[in-house]
């Protein structure tokens, strides 16, 4: 019972006289002293300083001077930088719930604006009452307390108003310390839990970013599909060549230097392909119409490549294929690229068969190989079956994989529409 009562006071303390809450004070002092200048404006506007009115008005024309104030603190407001500059102190000192969400930049609508001015007249008025309270209630509590000349009077002042209360100077200036305290505590925490929902990011703000987010995915994914598939594929190649060299490197020197020539242009085109891809980072308003690699015009060249591994190709290509759309004619490739490339990883050299033909406004590709005996089947593919199917629905076509019902062929079949894209 004593360990729970002596946590909730240590809590308590930590709530008024933490870290934070020093902090929070800290804040609060500041929009004070910002408030400083609209109110003083209002005090000689609404003539509060004349010697001539009696203390009580000057004082009723003080109070209401601030909230004069307010409205020209929240015309400035809208200036878009106090946005970003009331946004940075609130994650310094104000400890809010999601400081990450706050604004870090200048509102850019008038729906920020409008947030970061009422933020911005919470801040001055919290403020103001805090800085009031503490340059003018600390001092008096010190008196209070230390039972300076004069207190007697007001202790006695005070017990023959309130008779019973027992309130002698010291603890009178005790009990306004917890006030002003208090307030501070409070202030600050109601300033920290309204921080992320008017410096945060408006709707508008967040749908921007979350757009913003699914386009640089869309660009890391479309730059890990051509580098799959171009390096991906020319690795592949290589190894294969490379492993037949050297197994005839002794018995048949001239096919291991044509296999050697083999590597060479192989590894010559895959560097211009990665060239071609890293080019898709910079995405130069000049070449943006571009297709970035190579097109179905370049199958003859794919081809004969496959040939130099020992996958023959019994290829039907369809006339008219150089003038498909740029777009479609280089995923078109890609798709045929990595499926020959999975024909060359998992089946080995085997013959493959291809159609490509055009019929009913699409493009229809068809790709297979037969399965050995130890690979009856390649369930659920990898990252290239992975990559044909998001090149496929980026263009809204279809797409199937796998094996044929007799489980001796493996059969990729996609078609992509034609007659709407650009």
């Amino acid at each position: 019972m004593n360990t729970g009562a002596g946590g909730r006071m240590r809590r308590a303390a930590g709530a008024l006289l933490g870290r934070w809450a020093r902090l929070r004070w800290v804040h609060l002092v500041l929009g004070g002293a910002l408030l400083m200048p609209y109110w003083l404006l209002s005090v000689v506007m609404l003539g509060a300083l004349d010697p001539d009115q009696g203390q009580l008005r000057q004082t009723l024309l003080q109070l209401t001077a601030l909230f004069t104030s307010l409205p020209m603190a929240a015309a400035t407001a809208l200036v878009p930088t106090v946005r970003a500059l009331e946004g940075a102190a609130a994650r310094a000192l104000c400890a809010a719930q999601r400081p990450e969400e706050l604004a870090a930049g200048p509102a850019r609508s008038w729906a920020a604006r409008r947030r970061t001015a009422l933020w911005y007249v919470l801040h001055l008025f919290f403020g103001g009452v805090v800085a009031g309270m503490t340059l003018g209630g600390t001092p008096f509590a010190v008196v209070l307390l230390f039972s300076f000349t004069g207190t007697e009077d007001l202790a006695r002042y005070w017990e023959g108003r309130f008779p019973g209360w027992m309130l002698t100077g010291p603890a009178l200036g005790l009990a306004l310390l917890l006030l002003i305290v208090a307030t501070s505590a409070g202030c600050g925490a109601l300033l920290a839990r309204w921080a992320p929902a008017l410096l945060g990011p408006t709707p508008e703000e967040r749908l921007a970013a979350a757009e913003r987010r699914t386009t640089v995915l869309a660009q890391r994914n479309r730059l890990a599909r051509e580098l799959h598939d171009s390096v991906g594929h020319a690795l592949s190649a290589v190894g294969i060549q490379a492993s037949a060299a050297a197994r005839v490197l002794r018995t048949d020197p001239d096919f291991a230097a044509e296999a050697l020539q083999a590597i060479e242009r192989t590894t010559r085109a895959a560097v211009a392909e990665l060239d071609a891809v890293l080019g898709l980072l910079r995405e130069e308003e000049a070449d943006a119409d571009r297709p970035a690699g190579p097109t179905l015009g370049g199958l003859d060249d794919l081809l004969r490549q496959l040939a130099r591994t020992g996958v023959t190709v019994n290829a039907e290509l369809a006339p008219g294929l150089a003038r498909l759309p740029a777009r479609v004619s280089r995923e078109a490739y890609r798709i045929v690229q990595e499926g020959l490339t999975n024909v060359l990883r998992h089946a080995g050299p085997a013959p493959a068969g291809l159609r490509v033909v055009l019929a009913g406004g699409r493009l229809e590709i068809e790709l297979t190989n037969p399965l050995g005996p130890a690979r009856p089947s390649r369930p659920g593919g990898g990252r290239g079956l992975r990559g044909i199917g998001e090149r496929v629905t980026a263009l809204c076509g279809g797409s199937t994989a796998g094996p044929s019902e007799c489980g001796t062929t493996w059969r990729l079949a996609v078609w992509l529409p034609v007659g709407g894209t650009r």
